[in-house]
């Protein structure tokens, strides 16, 4: 009986494919997640603020003495603790890396020419250590300047202006090899001298860096007039050249220079006061004298018409000295006085009423309305000709003859509509001094506005259905050929200003 030979596992082609598979998944998953580590490789996640991601991206290496120990995970933007906005940086770094103390930095470094990025780590000396999880304070992450930034500088004014700086620097070296060497010879007895200048310079009450932020701001103000400072040395030199060929001149010149100074400054003590005016004289002037060359065409016409004026102004002027002479004795007049005072009190009392009666005619209209009625006023016929057009009224009497009536005198109580025998029941209305404009001058025509007003009495009883306030509630609004607010230029007062006063809930 013969033995079945043993089957191998090659031999059977499913399993095969099936383990070839396998192996290809998970290689495939293996290199697609290498730039987040490798699966089941204990690690320890850090994260680091820095104030500019530098381009990092996630899958960056990180590395320490050039040896890779983690990677980037992610960044996203942050908010540093002074208020900007940084970036947050994870990085996954493998345990067998060992732990990472407090004090170690981390700098953002070029891995190549291309941009690629990759984080530094420096270790510290703390024993105390950063746990998983835990966040670098933002002071202890760099990123340096990087080739690129150094590049962006050099625009292309600043590359002109390198280029004409080496060639002055060239011009400026060229053929003066000798001097140079003096230079070099006599530096060290310089420096030995300069030394306790310097420290000198370098001391804080110097206050050298005050000096070179005047100087910075001195050569500002004179950059706008270089041109104007370069002709006054060049000036100046003319000026000294000329003085040194008198020396013996020169030298009495300054000699006498000091008492010409006190002269001088006693001098412009004294003229401050007229320069002073003369700053603002001139000043005047010159704005006049701008104006001139668009002034002068209508005022050359005006001088010629005044010109012709002139001439016929004698014949006026010996009529004008017998007027002058009228009005003198006029003034010296006695009874002159007396008049101007009677003028002057005719005016004050003229001018609150007109005040106060100004808007009734320029707002209200109401001197209008009533001329326009004035012509029928005496126009009802009569035996004898013609009589007022007056529509009398007959008061009706009160069932109760103790009712206050129209015509009744010494009433205790005002009319209030008591019952009478025939016709309507009457009620008081006494509202004199009715508004024309409320206190800022706006149309409250009072009169003519309305119907027949009912309780219009702060101070009498609900009951009261009379009318005693001057003021009605609210405004009332312009006629209808009047004006809504009072004429500008015109002055006014809406409460009257001679006679009893009002107290202020009754004024309109």
């Amino acid at each position: 009986m013969s033995r079945r030979p043993g089957s191998s596992i090659v031999a059977n082609p499913v399993l095969v494919g099936a383990v070839t598979t396998l192996v290809v998944i998970v290689a495939v998953f293996l290199s697609y997640n290498a730039n987040k580590g490798l699966p089941f490789v204990p690690t320890t996640e850090l994260r680091f603020l820095v104030d500019n991601g530098a381009n990092l991206l996630p899958g960056n290496e990180v590395r320490e003495g050039g040896y890779r120990i983690g990677l980037v995970q992610d960044m996203v933007p942050a908010r540093l603790p002074d208020g900007s906005i940084g970036a947050e940086v994870t990085i996954k770094l493998d345990k067998g890396a060992g732990d990472v103390p407090r004090d170690s930095t981390f700098d953002l470094r070029p891995r190549s020419v291309l941009g690629l990025k990759y984080v530094e780590l420096t270790r510290g000396r703390s024993r105390r250590t950063f746990a998983d999880g835990d966040v670098v304070p933002a002071e202890q992450a760099r990123f340096p300047v990087e080739l690129a930034d150094l590049y962006n500088i050099y625009d292309e004014r600043t590359r002109k202006g390198s280029q004409r700086g080496l060639t002055g620097f060239g011009d400026a070296l060229s053929g003066r090899g000798a001097s140079l060497n003096r230079t070099i010879e006599e530096a060290p007895r310089f420096l030995r001298g300069l030394e306790p200048v310097a420290r000198s310079l370098a001391a804080p009450e110097t206050r050298l860096g005050r000096l070179f932020e005047e100087l910075g701001d001195a050569t500002r103000t004179v950059a706008p007039v270089a041109d104007r400072y370069r002709h006054q040395f060049e000036a100046g030199a003319d000026v000294f050249e000329a003085w040194s060929r008198y020396p013996d001149r020169l030298g009495a010149a300054i000699d006498k220079a000091g008492p010409t100074y006190a002269t001088g400054v006693r001098s412009l003590q004294r003229q401050r006061p007229f320069l002073r005016r003369l700053a603002g004289f001139s000043g005047a002037l010159e704005d006049a004298a701008a104006t001139l060359p668009r002034t002068l065409p209508r005022i050359i016409p005006a001088l010629d018409t005044g010109r012709r004026v002139q001439r016929r102004a004698p014949q006026l002027n010996r009529p004008l000295r017998g007027t002058l002479a009228a009005l003198n004795r006029l003034a010296t007049d006695p009874a002159t006085r007396v008049a101007a005072l009677g003028l002057t009190d005719t005016a004050d009392i003229l001018n609150p009423l007109l005040r106060f009666v100004g808007p009734y005619v320029t707002v209200c209209n109401y001197f209008n309305y009533a001329a326009t009625h004035l012509s029928e006023h005496v126009s009802e016929v009569d035996p004898i000709g013609t009589a007022q057009r007056v529509l009398l009224m007959q008061a009706p009497r009160t069932v109760n003859p103790q009712d206050p009536q129209l015509g009744s005198i010494g009433a205790r109580e005002p009319a209030n509509g008591e019952r009478v025998l025939t016709g309507e029941p009457y009620f008081l209305h006494s509202n004199i001094y009715s508004a024309a404009v409320d206190g800022q001058g706006n149309a409250d025509c009072e009169s003519g506005q309305r119907g027949y007003l009912e309780r219009v009495a702060r101070y009498a009883e609900p009951s009261k259905k009379i009318v005693l306030d001057p003021a009605t509630p609210g405004l009332q609004g312009p006629t209808f050929t009047g004006l809504p607010k009072v004429p500008a230029g015109q002055t006014f007062t809406h409460v009257p200003q001679s006679g009893p006063r009002l107290s202020a809930e009754l004024r309109p």
